[in-house]
């Protein structure tokens, strides 16, 4: 056998770990949204990712290294953290944001009728992204839009904000609720 390149990925010595076996769902999720088999990914990545290999990072079997991580987020067309499992309360793995902060409320309503009051580009990014989130959900009541807590988090960096300021720069901006201020 020949020496392993940097992308090449090595086994786990347990074969498995906790995180690497939601690390693979995460992947197998994100291939099946896509509707694409292990097949057709090796096929239309022009066999940069093999079917048994990618088979083995999705049961766990196999670690899949950054630099490779972040060509299958290219490849899938998403955020590289999108195929990251996401931290729970319980037993959060360091490094890794936990979302689930009770002080944070699940969901902020907003009030889309206003948006168009919210000028520049802060306004174009904030309209754009917000519309994404109704493709995806097929949500478009036109009126009021539920933002969780995980889409918060891309709006706190859309208006430039931290996370934990997000709510209350809405809530400026006339899009959210009265009620959804933190203080």
């Amino acid at each position: 056998m020949g020496a392993r390149t940097d992308d090449e990925n090595i086994g786990l010595e347990d074969g498995t770990s906790a995180y690497g076996r939601r690390v693979g769902e995460r992947l197998r999720a994100i291939r099946r949204q896509k509707r694409l088999s292990l097949g057709d990914v090796e096929a239309q990545s022009e066999q940069e990712f093999k079917a048994s290999v990618l088979g083995a990072y999705e049961r766990g079997e196999r670690a899949i290294s950054v630099p490779r991580l972040e060509r299958l987020a290219v490849f899938y067309n998403v955020p590289i953290d999108q195929l990251l499992p996401r931290a729970t309360t319980v037993g959060v793995t360091p490094g890794v944001l936990d979302l689930t902060d009770s002080s944070m409320p699940a969901g902020i309503t907003l009030d889309l009728t206003q948006l168009d009051d919210v000028a520049g580009p802060e306004g174009e990014m904030l309209a754009r992204y917000l519309t994404m989130i109704q493709v995806q959900r097929q949500d478009f009541n036109g009126r009021v839009l539920t933002v969780r807590q995980d889409d918060l988090r891309a709006v706190a960096c859309i208006l430039g904000v931290d996370f934990d300021d997000a709510v209350n720069r809405l809530t400026d901006l006339g899009l959210a609720k009265s009620s959804a201020r933190v203080s």
